[in-house]
C-alpha cells in the first residue's frame, strides 16, 4: 500500500488483545480480541487507507498496545490516548513523536473532570501548543457543563457519535441543542459515527438511519463538512450484533450524498485534525 495516498481516513476504532491488563472500575470488556492485523485487514476491506486508533476506555491510561501499534505504522495510523492529568505533561512530547494526535476523556457513566484544575489548565496548554484535540464521549446533556471551560483553553474538541444524545429524546433533546449551538464557536468538530449509541431502536438498521439522518440535517448547517468526520467505531464494542464496518460505510454514503462533501467527511477534514497532511 501507498502510505501516502488517502482513499479514506477512519476516524475511531479500538484495538485489543485479551492478553491486556485490563482498568479498575471498567464497566465492560469485551470477550474477544481485536488486533492491529484484523483492523488494518478490515480498512483495507472497505477501501479506507488510514485509520485512527482511540484507546478503549477499559484499558485506562496503560496506552501501551496503541502505541506499538502507531510504531509498527506510523504513517498509515493516528492515536488518541487515555490520560492521567497528573503525569500526562511529562508523556506528551513523547506520545506526539510516535503520532499521538489527542487525548480521549470517555465521560459516559463518570464524575466530569475540572478542566479549570491546574493539572488540566497546564495539559490543555501544552494539547493547543501541539494542535492536539480533546475528544469526549460524553452524554449531550452535559456538554454544557464542561465545554466552556475547554474553549476557554483553546484546545480543539472533538465529539463523539453524533453528539451521544439521549435515545429516548431523539435530536430534540436539549443537549444536542447545545451541540448545535457550538458550532459557531469553529472550535468543535463532531464525529458522525456509531449511530447505533444514539437510537432507540439499535437493532432496527433503518431506525437507526432516520435518527443519523436527523441529526445529520442539523450538524450539517451547524458545523459545515469542514468540521464532522467519520467514524466505523470497529469493533463496535457491545453493539457488534446490529452493525460492521461495510454496513457504516454504506449508511454514510446514504447520508452524506454530495460528493465534495464526502470528499471532506472522509479526507479533507480528518487529515487535517489528525495531521496526516
Amino acid at each position: 500500500m501507498n502510505d501516502s495516498l488517502i482513499t479514506g481516513i477512519d476516524s475511531h476504532a479500538h484495538v485489543f488483545t485479551r492478553d491486556l491488563p485490563l482498568a479498575p472500575g471498567r464497566r465492560y470488556a469485551p470477550a474477544y480480541e481485536a488486533t492491529l492485523e484484523r483492523y488494518r485487514a478490515m480498512l483495507a476491506s472497505i477501501g479506507m487507507s488510514h485509520g485512527v486508533l482511540i484507546q478503549p476506555s477499559f484499558l485506562g491510561f496503560d496506552n501501551s498496545y496503541l502505541l506499538a501499534c502507531l510504531d509498527a505504522h506510523p504513517q498509515q495510523l493516528r492515536g488518541v490516548v487515555m490520560a492521567d492529568p497528573v503525569n500526562a505533561l511529562g508523556l506528551i512530547d513523547d506520545w506526539h513523536a510516535r503520532g499521538v494526535v489527542g487525548i480521549r476523556a470517555n465521560l459516559i457513566g463518570t464524575q466530569l473532570p475540572d478542566f479549570t484544575d491546574p493539572h488540566w489548565t497546564s495539559l490543555l496548554s501544552r494539547m493547543v501548543a501541539l494542535d492536539w484535540h480533546l475528544e469526549m464521549q460524553i452524554d449531550a446533556g452535559r456538554l454544557h457543563l464542561v465545554a466552556p471551560a475547554l474553549l476557554a483553553s483553546g484546545v480543539r474538541i472533538v465529539i463523539d457519535h453524533f453528539g451521544r444524545f439521549d435515545p429516548a429524546l431523539g435530536v430534540g433533546d436539549p443537549g444536542f441543542a447545545y451541540l448545535i449551538l457550538l458550532g459557531q464557536t469553529g472550535r468543535v468538530w463532531v464525529k458522525v459515527s456509531a449511530g447505533y449509541r444514539v437510537s432507540a431502536q439499535p437493532a432496527n438498521p433503518e431506525a437507526t438511519f432516520a435518527t443519523s439522518a436527523n441529526a445529520w440535517s442539523e450538524l450539517l448547517p451547524a458545523f459545515g463538512v469542514d468540521r464532522l468526520l467519520w467514524g466505523t467505531d470497529w469493533p463496535h464494542t457491545q453493539f457488534e450484533h446490529v452493525c460492521n464496518p461495510r454496513h457504516a460505510l454504506h449508511d454514510l454514503y446514504r447520508l452524506v450524498t454530495d460528493e465534495s462533501h464526502r470528499q471532506a467527511v472522509l479526507i479533507d477534514t480528518p487529515a487535517e485534525l489528525f495531521h496526516f497532511s
